[in-house]
């Protein structure tokens, strides 16, 4: 008999059969995320309506049952993938959306997809800057459970900067409401902010109020070429020193370019392949748009090898071509990749540069690297080919000193895809032993009996050692 199987009864003759989905099929479908790493759980829950999640966590409390909340499964550090076995609760069919004009302000259940909340918004005139690069796939409550960014984080901010509100459930059952659709709020403890980034390990989200901005007049798009890495990221630093801010403001390094133009099968710029790019948007009104891209070519012409501006948003889209294909195009350089997306303060940008060359090196590996140079969010994936067991020990042993030596340098592990199960061995190199108790507090008193998406964050897990599903997933070219 299946460890939960009473319980598991139980839940059906409360919730009915439709809801509880017991089928080797369905289970299969929730045991994974884009992580590819799989654990079958003993049921998946579909609510309808919010009200039929508290029963849920009611009966899992009761009986210890591990409960691991998914959207659409995206998250590439294994955040939804049930570990623990247990329930799985699908937020998919929790997607309405209503889009409040006077306020600014977006009132959205959490599977609502980013991409469909940021068209409603701009429908009414609106603008929700956050942005990860799988928006058209990912929901909204994946992104408050990492806390996602994009490629607008270094003007605009994060998930948490643009939540109002949220609400949903404890581990017990019971409803909660952390904050008001209200621009102002400081009655009490700000527990909504515990939530962001919690992974689903305090609670369970089903609606939040979504602060958004007014749609920008103009944008232009600018793509630069540079000799190397350190060159394009003191540029970078030089372009910020004149106080001009970019709405956006991508990197990558020569063998990310290298991957894009092998998938695109030509190259950035004409005469200048396998440069290291730089890609600039600016956003705003007509008048600063303009006085800053004037800003900006200047500096481009006097810090680039090669410049090429955007004509219209047609021509913008086919230069943003280079940002979203050299992901999926590094698996010509191995059939496995560790993707880190540790964040460097802008002072340390050229040092950090020279740390990589010198890692390439010594790793014998590859290691494209791109992301957001606006708010020093990169992304350093280890490239490597999983048979190769030397190849595979010397990928664990590079990015354990690339954690070492970002947290050294004053950074961060994670910036955007959060902790889940693969960075739960560099946990405990971000934080001292009494900061990483006062989370396990924490955790404790929201959720005494340990239900929410356990074995996450707190226990090490060491992904490079799992065998991963082989498939490929619709957002896994992004």
């Amino acid at each position: 008999m299946l460890p939960f199987a009473k319980a598991t009864a139980a839940l059906g003759r409360r919730l009915g059969p439709a809801l509880v989905d017991t089928s080797e099929e369905g289970r299969w479908a929730a045991s994974f995320d884009s992580s590819k790493l799989s654990f079958l759980p003993e049921a998946v829950i579909t609510p309808r309506r919010r009200e039929e999640i508290g029963p849920v966590l009611e009966l899992a409390n009761k009986h210890g049952v591990p409960v691991t909340v998914r959207g659409r499964g995206t998250t590439l550090m294994g955040s939804a993938a049930p570990v623990a076995g247990g329930w799985v609760i699908d937020m998919l069919r929790l997607k309405k959306i209503r889009i409040d004009a006077e306020t600014g302000m977006a009132h959205v259940q959490v599977g609502a997809r980013t991409a469909e909340v940021q068209r409603a918004a701009e429908a009414q005139g609106w603008f929700y800057p956050p942005d990860p690069s799988s928006k058209e796939f990912c929901t909204i409550g994946g992104n408050i459970a990492c806390n996602a960014g994009g490629l607008h984080g270094g003007k605009y901010g994060v998930t948490r900067d643009f939540v109002i509100a949220l609400s949903g459930f404890l581990p017990t059952g019971e409803w909660v409401q952390w904050g008001t659709a209200t621009k102002k709020f400081a009655a009490g403890f700000n527990l909504r902010d515990l939530w962001i980034g919690s992974e689903g390990m305090l609670g369970v989200v089903t609606d939040a109020v979504l602060k958004l901005v007014p749609a920008p007049a103009a944008r232009w798009t600018l793509l630069t070429a540079f000799a190397d890495e350190v060159e394009a990221v003191e540029a970078v630093r030089a372009l910020f020193a004149q106080r001009v801010q970019p709405a956006i403001c991508e990197f990558l390094d020569r063998d990310s370019v290298h991957c894009a133009e092998s998938a695109m099968g030509r190259p950035v710029f004409a005469g200048q392949k396998d440069r290291a790019v730089v890609l600039l948007e600016l956003a705003g009104g007509e008048s600063e748009v303009r006085e800053e891209s004037r800003k900006m070519l200047a500096w481009a012409k006097a810090h680039s090898l090669a410049q090429r501006v955007a004509r219209d948003r047609v021509e913008a889209e086919q230069l943003w071509a280079v940002r979203r294909k050299c992901s999926g195009a590094m698996f010509e350089l191995g059939d496995s990749k560790l993707n880190e997306d540790i964040v460097i303060p802008m002072r340390a940008y050229p040092r950090f540069m020279r740390f990589l060359a010198g890692l390439k090196k010594s790793s014998r590996l590859h290691i494209p690297t791109f992301g957001h140079l606006a708010d020093g969010n990169l992304h350093v994936n280890i490239m490597y080919n999983r048979d190769d067991a030397a190849q595979a020990r010397r990928a664990e042993a590079t990015v354990e000193r690339l954690m070492r030596t970002v947290v050294g340098m004053g950074g961060a592990i994670s910036g955007e895809h959060g902790i889940g199960l693969a960075k739960t061995p560099f946990l405990r190199i971000q934080h001292s032993p009494a900061q990483v108790r006062a989370m396990q507090a924490i955790k404790q008193a929201l959720d005494p009996r340990g239900i929410l998406n356990p074995g996450k964050m707190f226990e090490v897990f060491e992904v490079w050692k799992q065998d991963k599903l082989k498939l490929r997933l619709p957002w896994d070219h992004k």
